[in-house]
């Protein structure tokens, strides 16, 4: 169980600073004293915001990343980074992301460099705020790799980033880090036509042994690249293969699909503890603390409350700062409601 009932949280990410946008831009420019400060700047913002927000989990915002996984790939060894897509023009979807040539066996002889994330984080942070990473699991990872003799499809480089995932996570664990969400939106995306079991085993192998020391959660979502969804979105495809899972946690997004399927939060509570997505992140509509209090009490007629934790759908990437500070300032404001209704503020 959770260590409180109605917990708030979030997935990852936060916007950037506009500030931090335009540096990237000039980075050519910037020492690597300058590169350092810039990082930690960033961090301490997205730190503030939340905390002033009042959450109960915070996260660095990913700051230091490139989108919540496309960073990853500047630590693998064994890839030809691709410098342009294959449609660069129209509107955004996710083909106008670029992929990656397979060159040689894959390898992070460095790791994937979430620990410095996860040690600027606690240096940053105030003692006693619980705090959370998220590293994207390796079926995720795969999807911008290209096959090839060497790993021939799509599972064959999945288990090849098996090891480098479960090195990382585990040396998150060895520098403190007490709470970890492994985000895996492409097995959530294509459960509907891909062998769920597969997906599941691949999952569990790479978390396997965490769970004694640190909390581990999964955020299953239907993609957000540039506030757009990728696949079938829905969450009946699976079952009930997902519920093998071997996490504490699942994060389910319900805000921005008018909480459609809203009662199959009950079949997931049986086994985990649920993160539901309440804030839309793909609008601009700015939640009320009402809107906050009505969604979690509709929540709470499908998971105890001491399982019921409440979040963004998906991360804050793609939402402007000012919308991101409101949403999760009234995210807490409304979740405040209930806990005073239900005795447990």
């Amino acid at each position: 169980m959770q260590p409180r009932p109605l917990r708030t949280t979030v997935i990852g990410s936060y916007p950037w600073p506009g500030w931090l946008e335009l540096a990237c831009a000039h980075l050519e420019q910037f020492g690597p004293d300058d590169l350092r400060e810039l990082q930690e700047d960033a961090v301490i913002v997205a730190v503030h915001d939340q905390l002033s927000a009042g959450l109960d989990v915070i996260t660095d915002g990913e700051q230091t990343r490139l989108d919540f996984n496309l960073s990853f790939y500047g630590f693998l060894e064994g890839i030809e980074r691709e410098a342009r897509p294959a449609r660069r023009f129209g509107p955004p979807a996710h083909d106008q992301r670029g992929r990656h040539r397979i060159v040689g066996p894959l390898s992070a002889p460095n790791g994937l460099g979430t620990v410095e994330e996860f040690q600027r984080l606690r240096r940053v942070a105030p003692q006693g705020v619980a705090l959370k990473m998220s590293v994207p699991g390796p079926y995720t990872l795969s999807g911008r790799l290209v096959p090839n003799s060497q790993y021939p499809d799509r599972y064959a480089v999945a288990e090849a980033l098996v090891p480098i995932v479960r090195q990382e996570l585990e040396r998150l664990v060895a520098a403190g880090c007490r709470e970890i969400t492994v985000d895996e939106p492409s097995m959530s995306c294509y459960a509907y036509r891909e062998d769920r079991n597969r997906l599941v085993d691949i999952f569990n192998r790479t978390v396997a042994g965490l769970r004694p020391h640190c909390r581990v959660s999964t955020h299953l979502c239907f993609g957000n690249y540039k506030g757009r969804a990728v696949g079938l979105r829905s969450y009946a495809p699976m079952l009930p293969e997902f519920l093998e899972l071997d996490v504490d946690e699942v994060h389910l997004e319900m805000a921005n699909r008018e909480f459609s399927e809203v009662e199959i939060l009950a079949r997931f509570a049986e086994r985990f503890d649920v993160a539901v997505g309440i804030i839309d992140v793909k609008s601009y509509y700015i939640e009320t603390p009402a809107d906050v209090a009505q969604r979690t009490r509709l929540c709470l007629r499908y998971v105890p409350a001491q399982r019921l934790a409440l979040a963004p759908d998906c991360g804050l990437s793609q939402t402007a700062r000012w919308a991101s500070r409101q949403k999760l300032a009234n995210l807490v404001s409304g979740v405040k409601i209930v806990r005073r209704e239900i005795g447990c503020d």
